[in-house]
């Protein structure tokens, strides 16, 4: 049993067993099943899920260290513009679809849901197939897009000007109180998470934006000691410093969220096919790895660079995992969306967008890159070496 457990904690197994289950669910008994959800989404979407985000800053920031894969701005701003041309790509495929049938003027709302990754199943995904190296710039891409959609469906469903002053005052509140924490060198984790991250979640909250991001400014802040590491590893047991024992305290709460993550989302009624569900799978599927493409290649001609040891290779797989909308398109879906036969179809499309993480190991395999690179340096390694005759 435990190496059971740790090999599906290694492999982020946890979220894809929840979807399954959730799926399984709302086929078969939706009754109970939508009931259960809609109990429980407050405190999976908008509580836990900051937990994981904050786990996965924790993960960027450690790259973005001196000794990390993404240091100096330019390979942090990279994982902006793929973000940015990736949201435009798909948005452009979306529209352009629409165009072709006579329901656009329905469906056209929806343009903000194709900008979203689903950054747990993404990261599930990226720690099977791709490079160590490349998570870091992949997990920064999936939420600067996820920010980017947030942004954009408070922009138009705003909840009104005195909520959203109020909100992002006690988000510089929450953001002073971790530099002056940081400054009086106070060493636990502790006070950043309950003062600066509940301050930033009611700011957020106030806001409209979604509070699960609430401590993905504050964790930056949390003292770090300098170290050569891989991403995702597991620090020293010895290390102390604030940034460690927080990933020691909450990684496998961490994978408890993803399981209820996946289950509370994940269960869509499998019927309801129609334009929406093709505009939102094919902007996935098309759109948005090629806009992210793009802007990779203009963005490195204008100066900016790669990850470490990451080649072009490893980008195109990127751009492929990273249009996996999934859980978080289901989410942008129900803002976008009144419930009915289109909210429907967006969400078949928003589940059909995982076939774009198939296409990406197919990818992988092909080009050699990733996992798939080291597994045949390992092959080369082990074979026997035989001189001709």
């Amino acid at each position: 049993m435990t190496r059971a457990f740790r090999f599906a904690i290694d492999h982020y197994l946890f979220l894809p067993v929840g979807a399954a289950v959730a799926l399984s669910w709302a086929n078969n008994w939706p009754a109970s099943y939508f009931t259960f959800a809609h109990r429980v989404s407050f405190m999976v979407n908008d509580v836990g899920m900051a937990l994981f985000f904050a786990l996965m800053t924790r993960e960027v920031v450690e790259a973005a260290a001196p000794d990390g894969a993404l240091h100096t701005w330019r390979r942090l701003m990279l994982a902006v513009a793929a973000a940015s041309g990736g949201c435009l790509g798909a948005v452009l495929v979306y529209l352009g679809y629409l165009q072709m049938g006579d329901e656009s003027s329905v469906l056209a709302p929806g343009w903000p849901i194709v900008c979203a990754t689903d950054v747990a199943f993404t990261y599930f995904v990226a720690s099977n197939i791709c490079s160590q190296r490349v998570i870091p710039f992949l997990v920064l891409t999936a939420i600067v897009s996820n920010a980017i959609g947030l942004v954009v469906l408070e922009l138009r469903y705003p909840i009104g000007e005195i909520h959203a002053g109020a909100g992002i005052a006690l988000s510089m509140v929450a953001i002073t109180a971790a530099v002056v924490m940081r400054r009086c060198d106070v060493r636990s984790f502790w006070p950043y998470v309950l003062v600066s991250g509940a301050i930033s979640w009611f700011g957020l909250f106030l806001t409209g934006l979604h509070p699960a991001l609430a401590l993905v400014p504050i964790v930056p802040f949390l003292p770090r000691t300098s170290r050569t590491r891989r991403f995702m590893v597991d620090a020293p047991l010895g290390a102390r410093d604030a940034l460690s024992r927080f990933h020691r305290t909450w990684k496998y709460p961490g994978h408890l969220v993803l399981f209820m993550f996946g289950l509370t989302n994940a269960g869509v009624v499998l019927r309801g096919v129609g334009t929406g569900t093709w505009a939102i799978a094919i902007a996935a599927l098309a759109g948005k790895p090629a806009g992210t493409l793009l802007a990779l290649a203009f963005a490195v001609a204008a100066g900016l660079r790669l990850p470490r040891h990451v080649t072009w290779r490893d980008m195109i797989v990127v751009a492929l995992v990273s249009s996996t909308g999934f859980t978080f398109a289901l989410f942008f879906a129900t803002v976008a969306f009144p419930v009915g036969p289109v909210l429907n179809e967006a969400k078949l499309g928003a589940l059909l967008t995982i076939g774009v993480s198939v296409l990406a190991t197919a990818v992988a395999k092909l080009l050699r890159a990733g996992r798939f690179a080291e597994r045949a340096v390992r092959r080369r390694a082990s074979a026997p070496e035989y001189v001709g005759v």
